[in-house]
């Protein structure tokens, strides 16, 4: 497939948005490779066929770039820095080994994740272990391999120190903080507070090379404040003959899936309006997205990603350049001079940050109908855990291709309608979105839809095989267009 530049480029991104958006539009940014893969829609109904549907298709390009956007700031900044790939957000191999190709590290949460690490070929240096509850079996295996474990626990301790009994070995391990705030926040389930972890600090058999922290959220200040209670940790535990190298913020580095601040400002306007009764409803049986309607009042805030501004190098860049606050003591430079000052290493474990214009996910049209109040049901050949996170709904327009073929196998088109995707699983809330679609030019039989950007944890942190359903392959493309499937499928 040739390259699109210029207008034809404009052209196709135009065509490929007019067969589908929200009532209220949320329009998804989109990369060139997807405009190209999306403008062959023949092509692609080939590769369902292929592959089954849904379908999830990767390409790499993009990684290089979200990369660089926060290398670049770290340089500015003259801040000795690494990134660390959160594997959870997708578990191709394809970003494995993009991600070691281009010198980061990669953070696992399994000890699968961890050996499928290792035989690609990740150094010891490379891997950081982050995973929620660490079995014996995987912390057995860090040691066994080297690689640093980030300790969150004092039971998981325990279990670290009956392997290191049995193998004679130390451990690298960093330790993960659980920084406080001042507000009446509900407190982080990751970490231990900071007595904790000097006491832990003080086993026998242990290398403290570290100081981790995972916030949930994506605030920049919030990050501000946790750094500055890491690093007065590391000083105290170079105080106590430790001597930690770098301090770790996770993950929580924010990007923007859609093209337009306004359409989402627009979005909440109308859909507060569609649950206090004030408008049409946004959503199928008016589902709240994390609003509940109690008394004529709006309760609770919104349960999506939301529009970030800023991104990636911006966000890192207000992070480096606020007052590094240790607690108890007056600000008296910047993070980054801060960490500069200590020798420190500022160490982040981006997932769907960097996975940012990395994958779109495909599924074939395989019914319409409607219920007996007319409302318009689509019915797509995947289920619901296909393409979703722990958020409520993924909020961008899907895009509808129509393949030569989709008007062979349907009865008659529907003229243009609203409606909901639905999805396999024999639950009565189906729902591939909640949102309501526009279809100008309706839907067809055969017909594709395509969930743009879904390689940051939509693709796989929920996925299941209920009703046995296999689970969608995953196949990298290539600059000549051409597919293969990902190694984790082979």
């Amino acid at each position: 497939m040739t390259g699109l530049v210029g207008s034809t480029l404009s052209d196709r991104l135009r065509d490929l948005r007019a067969r589908c958006s929200g009532i209220a539009p949320l329009t998804a940014r989109l990369e060139p490779w997807q405009i190209e893969e999306c403008s062959d829609a023949d092509g692609l109904a080939d590769a369902l066929a292929l592959h089954g549907s849904p379908l999830n298709i990767l390409d790499v390009s993009s990684f290089a770039r979200n990369v660089s956007d926060l290398s670049a700031v770290a340089d500015a900044h003259a801040t000795a820095f690494r990134l660390f790939f959160a594997r959870k957000a997708n578990k191709a191999i394809a970003f494995v080994d993009e991600a070691l190709r281009l010198g980061l590290g990669v953070d696992v949460a399994s000890e699968r994740e961890l050996r499928q690490v290792l035989d690609r070929g990740a150094t010891p240096g490379d891997v950081v272990v982050t995973a929620a509850v660490k079995p014996h079996s995987l912390l057995r295996l860090c040691v066994d391999s080297g690689v640093t474990i980030v300790l969150d626990n004092l039971d998981e301790l325990d279990v670290l120190d009956t392997v290191l009994e049995t193998t004679g070995s130390r451990a690298s391990v960093a330790i993960r903080l659980a920084p406080e705030f001042a507000d009446d926040r509900t407190p982080t389930r990751f970490g231990m507070a900071p007595d904790d972890a000097i006491a832990l600090a003080a086993t026998a058999g242990l290398d403290v090379v570290g100081v981790h922290f995972h916030l949930d959220g994506y605030s920049a200040t919030d990050r501000v404040d946790a750094l500055g209670q890491a690093v007065n940790l590391v000083d105290v535990l170079r105080e106590q003959g430790h001597a930690p190298s770098f301090v770790d913020i996770g993950g929580g580095i924010p990007m923007s899936y859609l093209e337009s601040a306004q359409q989402w400002r627009e979005f909440w306007k109308q859909h507060r309006a569609g649950l206090l009764g004030a408008g049409p409803p946004l959503t199928f049986d008016a589902h709240g997205l994390g609003l509940v309607e109690h008394a004529g009042t709006l309760l609770g805030r919104p349960a999506v990603y939301p529009y970030q501004l800023p991104v990636r190098g911006a966000w890192l860049d207000r992070i480096l350049a606020s007052p590094l606050c240790l607690p108890g003591r007056a600000p008296s430079h910047s993070v980054a001079s801060g960490l500069r000052k200590r020798g420190l290493e500022l160490r982040c474990e981006p997932g769907r940050s960097l996975l940012d214009g990395c994958g779109l996910t495909a599924a074939r049209v395989e019914f319409r109908k409607q219920r007996r109040d007319g409302t318009w049901l689509i019915g797509l050949a995947m289920n619901r855990t296909q393409c979703r996170s722990t958020s409520d709904d993924f909020m961008l327009d899907p895009l509808l291709l129509r393949p030569s073929t989709s008007t062979m196998l349907t009865r008659d088109a529907t003229g243009p309608i609203e409606g909901y995707l639905v999805g396999a699983y024999c639950i009565e809330r189906e729902l591939l979105t909640w949102r309501r679609l526009r279809f100008p030019e309706g839907v067809d039989v055969g017909d594709i839809v395509v969930f743009p950007n879904t390689a940051g944890y939509m693709m796989h942190i929920l996925e299941s095989e209920s009703h046995q359903i296999p689970l969608a392959r995953n196949v990298v493309r290539h600059a000549t267009g051409e597919h293969t499937l990902d190694l984790i499928d082979s």
